[in-house]
């Protein structure tokens, strides 16, 4: 009995004592707020991977890092710690029966015909080699780019934190040129962030190309991922595509053709872990029109916007892939300076479920820069599907090759990293409503004045300009776009570097940099507390 009524004591005492720190903190003794919208706070971390950038000897690449300075998600992170933003060499993997079963002696051989796609072939001779301490890529501070090189066929992938301030909206871009051989052109990349799921639409296994797709794992323990093809007639047979294992901080390249014995001209590459995260990213040369690297299409959606093909296109592929049970029926839009038209001829595509549709666009753009635009071809009838373009400029010897994927919107914010003073140029395409946006150029990674400039995007439109170049620019520097009213834009980001009469370029899409996540609002709840 003694010790019971010292227990109803005790629990009285407790808890008065968590009502009083209740009423305390609360403001002004009040109750804490209710139903109060979830906080957007900077986020205070953030991850990137960049791919290895060549196997060629000829191959020079820069890397730029940067973190946009003030506005939304500037500030995050506290001030515990001093923030940072470092891109250090990945553990290379480039061949082990238990990481990489796509690769082995046999492939390798297969492969020695091609002097600027060695990867196969090196894969044969070395299993791991383990990351430097010294990071190759270190940005100090938001607003300012910086950039580092690396030339030659032994530049590793990179694997990159930002935390802190440097967090939200650290962007870095991965440039690489290749004057000559089979593996030529001017390959851009924007550095990934992890995910669990891509979709390729655009890659081949045809006899002229040689794509490799690039996984690389940032994280502490191992990933496992699956990769599957699928072609026009459905999915490719394979026994070399499932369970890939990425080691921690590791980085494996997988040649396409090695997992089947399908020479398909179009396929949508998936590729899903089973455990873990990875970048993904696709490496494409072809033998003729040069190389670039294939980014990830958007999520799969009922609407695709594919921004950003250059006024002076010779060839304009687009490769779409419904990844639902149901077939798609899709309206093929071009949205160009004035407004949208139909191109005559291709007024539609039907894409069947699980299979890859290819339709050749030809001159499509006729010297007006553009946007295409899939749409369902039946009002309410929506069947997600992925999609991506394959763009050359030029003809004959001096063609170049790059893609466009399916890009998501800028949303708030987003930006692209090494424009230069010659050969960036911004598409910004209004779907919808017309739309307002900010653009913001920042200071030279060697020095120059940022400054902002707005632009209105009418609806409907494409508006393609040549990048502002900052005051005084020494470097490269960065681009950042911000939606400031109206609609949802698409943008996208071409980069040329004419080498002996080759129109070298590539193309990257700018999305939502997610620098901001919703927090919900904590509240005071005494109920917890009752039986």
């Amino acid at each position: 009995m003694k010790r019971t009524t010292i227990s109803l004591i005790a629990v009285a005492t407790a808890l008065a004592a968590v009502t009083g720190i209740a009423s305390l903190t609360s403001p002004e003794g009040d109750a804490a707020p209710q139903n109060k919208a979830a906080a957007r706070l900077p986020v205070e971390r953030s991850s990137l991977m960049c791919p290895a950038p060549s196997t060629s000897e000829l191959a020079e690449t820069l890397y730029t890092s940067f973190t946009p300075a003030g506005g939304e998600g500037a500030g995050g992170g506290g001030d515990a710690e001093k923030p940072t933003a470092e891109l250090r060499p990945s553990a290379s993997v480039l061949a082990d029966t238990d990481a990489a079963p796509a690769k082995d002696d046999k492939d390798a051989d297969a492969d020695k015909d091609a002097d600027d796609e060695k990867e196969a072939g090196d894969s044969a001779a070395a299993a791991r080699k383990p990351a430097p301490d010294k990071p190759v890529v270190v940005l100090e501070a938001p607003g300012k780019p910086v950039a580092a090189d690396a030339d030659g066929g032994e530049a590793p992938a990179l694997v990159g934190t930002a935390t802190g301030a440097l967090a939200p909206g650290w962007t870095a871009q991965q440039t690489t040129t290749v004057p000559a051989g089979g593996g030529r052109g001017l390959l851009g990349v924007s550095c990934t962030a992890p995910d669990t799921d891509f979709w390729f639409p655009a890659a081949s296994l045809a006899e002229r190309r040689q794509d490799y797709v690039h996984l690389t794992n940032p994280d502490d323990t191992s990933a496992v991922a699956d990769i599957e093809l699928y072609g026009k007639d459905g999915e490719l047979k394979s026994t070399l595509s499932e369970g890939i294992t990425v080691p921690p901080g590791g980085t494996v390249p997988v040649l396409l053709s090695t997992l089947t014995a399908d020479k398909a001209g179009d396929v949508t590459v998936h590729v899903a872990t089973r455990t873990g995260r990875v970048g993904a990213v696709v490496r494409s040369a072809d033998e003729t029109d040069g190389s670039d690297w294939l980014a990830a299409s958007a999520d799969p959606a009922g609407t695709a916007v594919l921004p950003g093909i250059p006024a002076d296109a010779t060839s304009v592929q687009l490769v779409a892939f419904a990844p639902g049970q149901e077939d798609a029926d899709l309206k093929v839009q071009l949205a160009g300076p004035t407004g949208t038209i139909t191109p005559a001829g291709f007024e539609k595509l039907r894409v069947k479920s699980g299979m890859t549709a290819m339709i050749d666009l030809k001159d499509v753009t006729r010297g007006e820069a553009g946007t295409l635009i899939l749409s369902p071809a039946e009002k309410g009838r929506e069947t997600p599907v992925v999609a991506a373009l394959r763009v050359v400029r030029g003809k004959g010897e001096k063609k170049e090759v790059a893609f466009i994927p399916a890009a998501a919107p800028v949303g708030a914010r987003a930006t692209v990293a090494d424009n230069r003073d010659k050969g960036s140029f911004l598409s910004l395409t209004a779907p919808g409503k017309a739309a307002q946006v900010k653009v913001s150029v920042s200071a030279g990674t060697r020095g120059g004045t940022a400054a902002v400039k707005t632009y209105t995007v009418k609806a409907g439109s494409t508006l393609t300009i040549t990048a502002p170049v900052p005051e005084g620019l020494r470097g490269t520097f960065a681009l950042t776009v911000q939606t400031v009213s109206g609609g949802p834009v698409h943008a996208s980001r071409m980069l040329e570097v004419p080498d002996d009469g080759i129109p070298m370029f590539t193309v990257q899409n700018l999305s939502d940099d997610r620098g901001t996540v919703s927090v919900p609002v904590a509240e005071q709840d005494l109920s917890v507390l009752d039986d």
